[in-house]
């Protein structure tokens, strides 16, 4: 059984920076779309950054020019580079990774979500 195991988040100000990881448990299992999503209190989940294994990448427009996803399959990992982070970026983060193994069926795993506070 494949897990995503997230870290980096904390408590930060205005304007500074943090990077999340997401590592899977299991080398050697590739995924085929992996995807940063972020909830608020009393909103809903909310996708921030994917990007597919062609190297495909799409943001939300609220972190388009601060926030840079990456992979690397070798671990496999993914990031998220957060920078110039504003209050509104408060959240918990979770990581999704899907993997295609039949026409219509996927398997998909999530991270436990990891608290970023963004607060002066």
């Amino acid at each position: 059984q494949v897990q995503l195991e997230e870290s980096g988040g904390g408590l930060v100000q205005p304007g500074g920076s943090l990077r999340l990881s997401c590592r899977a448990t299991r080398s050697g299992f590739t995924f085929d779309v992996v995807r940063w999503y972020r909830q608020s209190p009393g909103k809903e989940r909310e996708l921030v950054a994917g990007i597919t294994g062609d190297g495909y990448i799409k943001y939300d427009d609220s972190v388009k020019g601060r926030f840079i996803i990456a992979r690397d399959n070798a671990l496999p990992t993914m990031y998220l580079q957060m920078n110039k982070l504003k209050p509104e970026d408060t959240a918990v983060y979770y990581c999704n990774a899907e993997r295609q193994v039949a026409i219509d069926d996927k398997l998909t795993f999530w991270g436990q979500g990891i608290q970023v506070i963004v607060w002066s």
